[in-house]
């Protein structure tokens, strides 16, 4: 468990200080897409019950899906590219527009403290690829096989017809049943976005993903992009997106999102507009692709919007442990 001043980046704990702490309103609270954002909201939630910063609890939230098998979408459990590699997208981003992104990593069960850490300790923001690799075993990270035996066997049965047709919301089936080993055998094409708030009012959010399950090699949706699939603003609010990446880089979405709430727009508003915008921008494409938007303002208030039907995120705070199913544009 990670402690309230203290974060767990590769083998190392850090220090924080309180000067990162703003006011106290001892009102915590996460969220995070999907059914897999129970569990991880339970690590997260660990975190800030003890006190501890929003930054610290959406970290030590996603790792828990990165490491989880059942979800085929993120992590350890993730399906690979077309020719057979699990590469990882992840972001972070803390009160202080501070962030980090590492892109299209390998051998990494822990992306979302590898971007952390691009965060914390260099003079960018993103690395991809094998710097990105580098610079994770350069900092203590271990170099593991990611291709679970389940992903494996699936991606091999795509291969005997290799048709790209990825299919909506197969993240949101099954997870929750415990008999069933993965949440969903199709292809998909999600992540975990998770936002928080922590008992000072300071807002974090975090993002990870396996991206588009047989995509190209090389491609990179819109998870680890600061402003398209995450964005955080403390004056104001903070968003994140799941869905077909593509469409929400094509807007910035996440950005688009925080903007709105600045202009007066509730949570959930603000993400109706921005899935209005996907349709704007390419209404063909919307008619077939799923995509949401999650967000969070200031005061904890929180809400979502999507193309379509299924979409489903989990909430946590002192009073409640359940799932929100938003709104969608879109019928059947």
């Amino acid at each position: 468990m990670l402690g309230a001043a203290a974060t767990l980046t590769g083998e190392k704990v850090l220090a924080r200080s309180e000067e990162e702490y703003d006011t106290v309103t001892d009102n915590p609270i996460v969220i995070s897409t999907w059914n897999f954002g129970l569990d991880a909201n339970k690590a997260a939630w660990k975190v800030l019950k003890s006190g501890g910063t929003a930054l610290d609890a959406v970290e030590a939230g996603v790792r828990i899906p990165e490491a989880d098998p059942r979800v085929n979408s993120v992590g350890y459990g993730g399906a690979p590219d077309r020719d057979g590699h699990v590469t990882l997208d992840a972001c972070i981003m803390d009160h202080k527009y501070r962030c980090g992104s590492v892109m299209a990593i390998e051998h990494i069960m822990h992306p979302i403290s590898v971007a952390r850490l691009v965060m914390e300790k260099t003079p960018h923001i993103v690395l991809a690829g094998e710097g990105a690799l580098q610079f994770a075993l350069e900092n203590g990270f271990k170099k593991e096989n990611m291709l679970h035996p389940e992903a494996e066997k699936a991606w091999k049965e795509w291969l005997k017809k290799a048709e790209y047709n990825p299919v909506m919301n197969a993240e949101n089936k099954g997870y929750h049943k415990k008999k069933d080993p993965m949440p969903g055998s199709k292809t998909n094409h999600d992540t975990i976005g998770m936002l928080a708030m922590d008992a000072r009012g300071n807002l974090s959010g975090a993002c990870t993903t396996s991206g588009l399950a047989y995509k190209m090699r090389g491609r990179v949706g819109d998870s680890p992009i600061i402003g398209a699939g995450l964005y955080v603003d403390n004056e104001v609010g903070a968003a994140t997106s799941t869905g077909v990446g593509e469409e929400v880089i094509r807007i910035a979405g996440s950005h688009l999102v925080v903007e709105l709430m600045r202009q007066g727009y509730s949570p959930e508003k603000a993400c109706k507009k921005a899935v209005e915008r996907i349709i704007k921008c390419n209404p063909e494409v919307a008619k077939k692709a799923q995509v949401c938007f999650l967000a969070m303002n200031k005061h904890g208030e929180h809400g979502g919007y999507a193309l379509h039907p299924g979409f489903v995120y989990a909430l946590r705070d002192k009073n409640t442990e359940e799932m929100m199913q938003p709104k969608h544009i879109y019928q059947e």
